[in-house]
């Protein structure tokens, strides 16, 4: 009576969705929440089949890793003796997120990954040994990629985790994609990868689909070192994780990166402050800008290719403010993509723009760090990766007047 999120290659994860998930429209009598359990709860499947006879309660996904909890679709004249249940400590509503993409690999030469004597760029097949969740679209089986396994939070089989979109595929090869002789290179090449997959293939997804993919990367922080989240919805940092205003999403974060994973995440491309965006807001994690560079060096020289831009300034999509930490090339980005669907290129590989192109590159270079650091905490390797960081870009119309530092990789 229902689907295991099972991945490949790993022992398989005892979380389950009970049934396939119905989506409330305007005027039903129904709604998709995320109901999170109190920490005293030692069985959430039990809790979560207890409501479902109790108040008529679908559940979709049982959380255990990141947060004791599940989501489903709540009847309307039962929600309130829902959130009154004695085991219930608050109860969200589900909402849209989208990948942070623009439009259809300057970048590694501008952060100078080919510097890096962890990447060991060199034309030689030499992987960084390094485990990367990519929470996207999906990652196909690309011939320039590692990829080694993953789950499916999306409707479908559990170990569907192809790229329906080519967001996901894309991400992961600016991650690492094999340094091989041919195709692209990524910023830690080689590197193992994790397709988490939780938007469908146009894109969009739920937060309950978000949250089963933190939940699976949380149960898997043993052999997961650095997550990329290229991809956003509304809302803001509470300051307590998701405790005060109520964001599931917030708290499977906390806990995950409690539990030993970095995560780099999308500023977004609205050109607002990223504050209104999660999980760029979160406190706990690595928020990236976009940077316009079409030639891959500073000075400001490169003239416009794929889109009309200022080269080595702040993209002209990209969100800003205090909690974005790093900026990274995120303008006419060429790496991996599937060779058919709506990303895709007949030789496997194309070009992107987005602050989702921008984050796989920090990613990438949070598991350089990792691989010679293996112990460091998340916000270790953020105040490392800040640290390096440089300052020679153009922030003339960066709008909050703060000149985040430009990502640099020479010396991981």
């Amino acid at each position: 009576m229902g689907r295991l999120l099972r991945p490949i290659l790993v022992a398989a994860l005892a979380a389950a969705a009970l049934v396939t998930p119905v989506r409330a429209v305007t005027g039903s009598s129904s709604a998709s929440y995320i109901v999170v359990l109190k920490d005293s709860v030692s069985k959430p499947a039990s809790v979560a089949r207890d409501h479902a006879y109790r108040y008529g309660v679908d559940v979709e996904f049982v959380y255990r890793a990141a947060l004791k909890g599940y989501a489903g679709t709540v009847p309307t004249d039962q929600l309130a003796r829902l959130e009154a249940d004695s085991r219930v400590a608050f109860v969200s509503r589900d909402a849209p997120v989208s990948a942070d993409a623009q439009v259809l690999p300057t970048g590694i030469d501008r952060i100078d990954a080919d510097l890096s004597p962890t990447a060991r760029i060199d034309g030689v097949d030499q992987r960084v040994d390094v485990d990367a969740a990519v929470i996207d679209t999906g990652v196909d089986q690309h011939p320039d990629l590692n990829v080694v396994g993953g789950v499916n939070c999306t409707p479908g089989p559990d170990d569907a985790f192809d790229d329906g979109l080519g967001h996901g595929t894309h991400v992961a090869g600016t991650i690492g994609a094999l340094d091989n002789g041919f195709g692209v290179v990524g910023v830690a090449p080689g590197a193992r990868i994790w397709s988490v997959r939780v938007l469908g293939s146009g894109g969009f997804g739920f937060r309950s689909w978000v949250i089963c993919g933190i939940d699976w990367v949380t149960a898997h922080a043993d052999v997961i070192e650095v997550a990329n989240m290229s991809l956003s919805g509304g809302g803001s940092d509470d300051g307590n994780c998701g405790l005060t205003n109520d964001d599931a999403e917030h708290l499977a974060i906390c806990n995950s990166v409690a539990a030993g994973v970095t995560y780099a995440v999308a500023a977004g491309n609205q050109a607002t402050d990223a504050a209104t965006r999660v999980p760029a807001s979160y406190d706990e994690v690595i928020t990236v800008s976009a940077l316009a560079d079409f030639d891959g060096k500073p000075g400001g020289l490169g003239s416009p290719t794929c889109r009309d831009d200022e080269d080595d300034t702040l993209a002209n999509f990209s969100d800003f403010g205090a909690d974005v930490d790093l900026i990274a090339p995120g303008v006419c980005i060429l790496s991996t993509v599937p060779t058919s669907g709506q990303i895709s290129s007949p030789s496997g590989y194309g070009t992107i723009s987005g602050t989702s192109m921008a984050t796989p590159h920090v990613t990438g270079a949070a598991g350089l760090y990792t691989a010679t650091h293996p112990s460091a905490t998340a916000a270790q390797v953020r105040r490392a990766l800040i640290r390096l960081g440089s300052s020679n870009w153009n922030a003339v119309d960066d709008p909050d007047g703060i000149k985040e530092p430009l990502l640099q990789a020479s010396s991981l």
